[in-house]
């Protein structure tokens, strides 16, 4: 099955995927508020994502997704990163592991071409919670808590 040999060549290949989305937010112009970013900060969470995907993709309980991108969220938020920013990160996130795919996929059949798409959906699914949850934690964090 690709899809299932595909999330392990991801997962093996995580240091590398999260090398790359690393470098790109240092350099992109629409994530300025993480240029000066440790790298440290950000490759643990990037790289738990890569290299845990197909536990995150088979999970159908969001709480875990919820917990850790709206940490991602808060985190961002008292930092003073714009939203938009925030956004931008997890579009970069799936940006980059689907030019991996493509890069390495290599269907040659239509039934691993299909396979191929149906994890491109998946992974499609996944960064739409994802990006919910951090913008929700964002928000969270910018609104007040009332004390009893």
């Amino acid at each position: 099955m690709l899809s299932a040999l595909l999330i392990r060549v991801i997962e093996t290949h995580a240091e590398e995927l999260t090398r790359e989305l690393l470098d790109d937010l240092g350099r992109n112009p629409r994530t300025p508020s993480f240029h000066s970013m440790s790298r440290d900060q950000l490759r643990s969470r990037v790289y738990d994502v890569y290299h845990n995907l197909g536990k995150w993709l088979a999970e159908q309980d969001e709480t875990h997704i919820e917990a850790v991108y709206g940490e991602m969220g808060r985190r961002i938020h008292a930092a003073d990163t714009p939203a938009s920013e925030l956004i931008y990160v997890v579009i970069l996130m799936k940006e980059h592991l689907r030019n991996y795919i493509r890069r390495t996929g290599s269907a040659a059949t239509s039934v691993e071409l299909h396979q191929e798409a149906e994890l491109n959906l998946l992974i499609g699914h996944f960064f739409d919670k994802a990006l919910y949850h951090s913008l929700r934690g964002y928000e969270g964090a910018r609104t007040p808590t009332l004390a009893s």
